[in-house]
């Protein structure tokens, strides 16, 4: 048997409905923005494997660090106990965040970053003698799997078999160009209307709900809002982290800075699960207090984990490389010629760019289920033409990592016109 049909006999994959899915692709290696299966085809990783692989697959300068970590100490508790990797992650992190950010809490994956935040955001007015127990976000938000970002997400198929079984959240729309007084309106309103503890949301771009993007001064006026009503906000930035927007953060295009962050994804380099949330100095000391009750009790087994702590240091270090930098440029750069190509196309309803992000909605006479029938056209088509991108409904996204060429680029773009032919 191939390893496709082994993994058959046991696995089981996520957001996949095995009795219809395409047979799973066994992917045997991986070098730069490249991946090959076990038959030896070559795909173009576009959406560098869910936005985790910035410098691309099997880089050896994360690999080295990790390899020197697990000489010399692969994991220890962090209940009681630290590291050097540890220690010198928030050295290195806290100094490019927005300065009001002042402490980190480890974690595993970006669902549980958010599940922190979340946590930090309701026992922060407990911990006052306040009881909040609503939480704002945006419509078709996603911010995780875990139950209390299951809450805050928007997306209904994702959260559909959930639906009564949830934190309290009041949805506002998400300030897009035209939309910016209705959201700021229902902002006031859900504030008005309920005990806030905090509004989260992703930063100028919602990436499952298909790249949709709003402006930076429409969330300084939501950020405001809150900040007048003693609300805490959570900035998600689990997929804008890392350069994706063509800064560090997307929080660095605001003039207001948020309450708590919430990191992982590019953390690593896509080598080891990883999460942080950083919080500002005021949140930590509404928890530093005598009473042992005040404190947060959260953790994971592997918070800290020594290892990953490495490869993310060396994810931050090749982050602030010159090179690293001008290729960020040179892709943006791309996608913005791309997109002066392709945005008449009489298929062709909208596109959008930031940073390394290009998106493309393509017309569709009908409403497009997120799995329906024309993104999994477009997905297969792809697939055959061994270039990996995850299409959301009738929108197409490139997120590549940031070591992908100009002529692996053009590929990718070439694809994406042969496929709006067929739809």
């Amino acid at each position: 048997m191939n390893l496709s049909e082994r993994d058959r006999q046991h696995l089981w994959h996520p957001y996949t409905q095995h009795k219809t899915a395409a047979p799973i692709i066994g992917i045997a290696r991986g070098k730069d923005a490249l991946l090959w299966d076990e038959n030896g085809k070559e795909y173009i990783d576009a959406i560098a494997s869910w936005w985790v692989n910035p410098f691309g697959h099997s880089n050896t300068f994360v690999a080295d660090a990790i390899y020197k970590q697990l000489t010399t100490l692969e994991h220890v508790l962090f209940g009681g106990f630290t590291h050097e990797p540890a220690v010198k992650v928030a050295e290195k992190l806290l100094p490019i965040l927005p300065s009001n950010q002042k402490k980190l809490f480890f974690s595993d994956n970006g669902s549980t970053a958010v599940e922190v935040a979340i946590k930090v955001a309701l026992q922060y007015f407990f911990n006052k003698g306040e009881k909040r127990t609503t939480l704002v976000s945006f419509e078709d938000a996603f911010h995780g799997d875990t139950f209390a970002a299951m809450a805050a997400s928007g997306i209904s198929l994702y959260t559909q078999a959930f639906e009564g079984m949830f934190v309290d959240v009041i949805r506002i729309p998400v300030p897009t160009p035209g939309n910016e007084e209705a959201s700021y309106i229902a902002l006031q309103n859900a504030i008005q209307s309920k005990p806030c503890a905090a509004f989260i949301f992703e930063p100028l771009v919602q990436g499952a709900a298909g790249m949709v993007m709003y402006s930076a001064a429409s969330l300084d006026q939501l950020i405001e809002i809150c900040q007048q009503n003693n609300v805490l906000t959570i900035a998600d930035e689990v997929m804008t982290g890392f350069g994706k927007t063509g800064k560090n953060f997307a929080c660095d295009y605001l003039t207001k800075q948020p309450d708590m962050m919430c990191l992982s994804k590019a953390l690593t380099a896509g080598t080891i699960p990883m999460a942080l949330t950083t919080f500002t100095q005021e949140l930590f000391d509404a928890f530093y207090d005598n009473d042992i009750n005040k404190a947060l009790f959260h953790g994971h087994t592997f918070t800290a984990n020594p290892t990953g702590c490495a490869a993310a240091l060396a994810s931050m270090e090749l982050l602030e490389q010159p090179e690293i930098q001008d290729n960020i440029i040179r892709i943006n750069k791309q996608h913005l010629a791309f997109q002066e190509r392709v945005q008449n196309h009489p298929k062709v309803k909208t596109t959008r760019v930031m940073g390394v992000i290009f998106a493309l909605e393509i017309k569709s006479e009908n409403t497009e289920s997120y799995y329906g029938t024309m993104r999994n056209k477009l997905y297969n088509f792809f697939i055959s033409k061994g270039v990996i991108l995850r299409p959301v409904g009738n929108i197409v996204y490139i997120l590549p990592p940031y070591i992908i060429t100009d002529s692996q680029l053009q590929k990718v773009y070439s694809i994406i016109e042969e496929a709006i032919e067929i739809v």
